[in-house]
């Protein structure tokens, strides 16, 4: 995903109060001095850009599950997904709260595994066994 955004970067000094009060939010949040290109892109659309910082701040929160585990679970998908700007950024995220590069690679490991086992039970269609399925 190299190359040129589709709309300009909305950098902190160019952006409205609106945006500012989310840039805000995401630095104090995030413990950073910076904002990302992903939120300078969703900048231009103020509304757009609260509803998703938001609705990520707070399914990234901790929970039941510990923050590195979310992050290792967003870069699973993004792989999946083929986004690779969410799959340095969520890489990065976790190294920050622990993740080894064993961790990665074995993670990694798995994601391929369930794709390719995915995408085999999809061509051919077992019934679901009686054992899998949830009771009571």
């Amino acid at each position: 995903m190299t190359g040129k955004a589709i709309v300009p970067l909305i950098e902190y000094e160019m952006a409205d109060d609106a945006v500012r009060a989310v840039y805000d939010d995401i630095m104090q949040t995030r413990k950073v001095d910076w904002i990302n290109n992903f939120w300078k892109v969703l900048a231009h659309d103020p509304a757009l850009l609260k509803r998703t910082w938001e609705t990520l701040r707070d399914v990234m929160a901790p929970g039941a599950l510990d923050p590195l585990v979310k992050e290792m679970i967003y870069i699973a998908v993004s792989a999946t997904n083929g986004c690779e700007y969410c799959t340095y950024s969520h890489t990065a995220a976790a190294r920050s709260k622990g993740l080894s590069e064993a961790q990665l690679m074995e993670l990694l490991a798995v994601v391929g595994m369930a794709n390719e086992t995915n995408r085999l039970a999809n061509g051919l269609r077992p019934p679901i066994d009686v054992q899998f399925e949830p009771h009571g």
